[in-house]
């Protein structure tokens, strides 16, 4: 099922405040950035090309949920380790740092979602976007089982619809991710400031457009700027600020792949008085400029 052109490559150069220097990397190939509504593979697949070893990395825009089948191992999240067992269920959300040391022979799956896929099938008003945003290593259930068996077959097939069914199995394994998640998070109590930051998320989609700082975020939460940015740390391993940047950058690349608008028009959509201005920005969250990142999109089509 694997094959040579969707060999992990470096995508980057940037560097994390960690020693050692964790790099980001992308699966799809270097003209391949969103080319299936998800990618599908056997942790065997890739495993074997690479000893059963994967030193810490972080995925800038993708979010993977991996399935134990058999044997098992252990996983690095954010540091902290973790034993892998049969039915575990690895949840990796975009930008968390993760590394792996699987027993040889192990089988299991790994379904792969792009940031855009991501947006399409979670509901915002349930807060799914928060409940999966942590990295962990949860139980699995019968149904995930059997969910990641039926995204695997009708990823490997090219029947009428599959687009839309893709979609549809992956929201609902992505749902009992986080409702596991959720229910683990309840029985160890509640989480300190979770109802602020999920006002912030809220707060956040509603005015983005606006380009509010974190002070008038602060100010309309009744919080000061460090509190905010604390807690978003605590939750998403991120300041507040760029959770406002990422947000816009997110909305611009949904615009550049989904419309054929210019890059000055979506500039200008997305509040920015000057498209230069916009485009640096969406350089330093990416690493792309628009017309790179558009023009890779189009390659893969």
């Amino acid at each position: 099922m694997d094959q040579a052109h969707f060999l992990l490559y470096k995508s980057n150069m940037a560097r994390a405040p960690l020693k050692p220097v964790i790099l980001s990397y992308n699966l799809f190939g270097e003209v391949r950035d969103l080319p299936d509504v998800v990618h599908c593979e056997t942790i065997a697949a890739r495993s074997v090309l690479h000893d059963w070893e994967f030193a810490p990395h972080r995925h800038a825009r993708l979010h993977q949920v991996l399935l134990i089948a058999r044997d098992g191992g252990r996983a690095t999240l954010e540091g902290r380790q973790h034993r892998l067992r049969p039915m575990d269920v690895v949840n990796v959300p975009a930008g968390q740092v993760h590394g792996f040391g699987f027993t040889p022979g192990t089988q299991g799956w790994v379904v792969t979602l792009a940031s855009e896929t991501l947006d399409e099938v979670l509901t915002p008003s349930e807060g799914l976007g928060r409940a999966l945003s942590e990295a962990a290593v949860l139980r699995g259930t019968p149904a995930m089982r059997r969910l990641m068996t039926d995204i695997f077959a009708e990823h490997g097939g090219r029947d009428f619809a599959r687009a839309h069914i893709l979609k549809a199995l992956s929201a609902t394994l992505l749902g009992l991710v986080a409702r596991a998640m959720t229910a683990n998070r309840t029985r160890g109590g509640p989480v300190p400031g979770a109802g602020l930051v999920k006002k912030f998320e809220m707060m956040l989609d509603e005015h983005f457009l606006e380009h509010w700082p974190v002070a008038h975020y602060a100010k309309a939460l009744k919080v000061t700027p460090t509190h905010l940015s604390r807690l978003t740390r605590e939750a998403f391993g991120c300041p507040a600020s760029q959770m406002i940047r990422d947000r816009v950058v997110r909305e611009a690349r949904r615009n550049l792949v989904y419309t054929n608008l210019s890059i000055s028009t979506i500039a200008y959509a997305l509040g920015f008085d000057d498209p230069a201005y916009f485009s640096r920005t969406f350089v330093l969250a990416t690493g792309l400029s628009p017309r790179e990142f558009r023009e890779r999109i189009y390659a893969a089509k």
